[in-house]
């Protein structure tokens, strides 16, 4: 089983599209995905979930859509966590939470403090997030550390950078799941994934469930995973 998948919830506007619908709902039947997904993780014995729910570069998207995917969360945020705490999931945030709508800071703040004790899966939802920005954002800090002279860069281990990202408390992802078709990790955990299993499905997110993560599991089970090394 692996400890940690990694998902790119991709294709709710074609779903939509498809359907003659509105953009927004298929983010909204998205998020019945999103559900069935956390409690098929939780009940199998993941111990971390990470989804890309909002890029950095989202925000280049209509102003219409972000307003929507806003409600969204918002909503989402209001009435999924009283369910998320009973299942015992802990709920995390990485990214630039700093250009979220104010009040969505101050909700993902309330259920992050709520869940913190929490035993179950590690939910983690990657929220303004870019994978570039993340690494940057390290190596500024490790070149604060030098400049003042706490830090002499022969010093620098591929450790202490990984303590710097968002992510140290996180283990990289074993596995991680593109839905839609698309064959790209569109600049999601990008130092995280150097030895991550990836599987790209066809499905669009909104018909991804349950049976179509435990299929994703089972297929990673299957994998030879050497990490560079020489096979038995």
């Amino acid at each position: 089983m692996p400890t940690h998948v990694a998902i790119i919830m991709d294709g709710n506007g074609r779903w939509a599209s498809a359907r003659g619908l509105p953009r927004a709902e298929g983010h909204r039947k998205g998020a019945e995905s999103v559900r069935a997904v956390i409690k098929s993780a939780s009940n199998s014995g993941v111990k971390y979930l990470t989804l890309f729910g909002f890029s950095s570069e989202n925000w280049k998207r209509p102003s219409v859509e972000v307003l929507d995917l806003m409600g969204l969360l918002r909503l989402y945020l209001r009435k999924e966590l009283a369910e998320l705490h009973k299942q015992g999931v802990k709920f995390s945030v990485i990214g630039e939470r700093s250009r979220l709508p104010e009040d969505v800071q101050d909700l993902i703040a309330a259920a992050e403090e709520h869940t913190c004790d929490n035993t179950g899966l590690n939910l983690v939802l990657a929220l303004s997030y870019g994978g570039r920005t993340e690494i940057v954002s390290a190596a500024r800090m490790l070149a604060e550390q030098v400049q003042g002279g706490t830090l002499a860069p022969a010093d620098i281990t591929e450790d202490m950078f990984a303590e710097n990202l968002e992510t140290t408390h996180i283990p990289d992802p074993d596995l991680l799941i593109r839905t839609s078709g698309e064959q790209r990790i569109s600049n999601f955990l990008l130092w995280q994934c150097a030895y991550t299993e990836f599987i790209f499905t066809d499905k669009l997110w909104p018909d991804f469930g349950a049976e179509a993560f435990e299929e994703a599991i089972a297929e990673f089970q299957s994998r030879d995973r050497r990490f560079g090394a020489v096979g038995v």
